[in-house]
């Protein structure tokens, strides 16, 4: 992993020690930001786009242990950030969908994998 991984790594960890804190209910943050569905959902597809080209690019010539490693960084990384903006939109948004954090990470999947199903071309070619 190099400097760019691990200082992802760590605002991903933090985001979800973040996540952590608001569900065991010792940091309130509900209310924090007025996020609508649309910009959740938008979040959701840009980080998976990103995280899917990034992981895409980044994966080649790499041993299958250090590719492991990689995706744990670029998949489970990432929702954090979406779930923590979900936990500081206002509580009556949360409560009217309450569904909608699921929703999101199957758009951040879906857009995670379209760049790892296409064939990109060989740096060099």
């Amino acid at each position: 992993m190099k400097r760019f991984e691990v200082v992802f790594l760590a605002l991903f960890l933090a985001c979800w020690a973040v996540n952590l804190l608001i569900g065991l209910r010792l940091v309130p943050m509900a209310g924090s930001v007025n996020l609508s569905l649309y910009t959740l959902y938008g979040v959701a597809v840009a980080l998976g786009s990103l995280a899917g080209n990034i992981y895409a690019r980044r994966r080649r010539g790499l041993p299958p242990p250090a590719r492991r490693l990689l995706l744990l960084v670029y998949y489970l990384g990432p929702p954090a950030v979406v779930l923590l903006l979900r936990a500081m939109a206002p509580l009556e948004v949360q409560r009217a969908a309450p569904l909608v954090p699921l929703y999101a990470l199957v758009v951040f999947s879906i857009f995670f994998a379209v760049p790892l199903t296409l064939k990109l071309p060989e740096p060099g070619r």
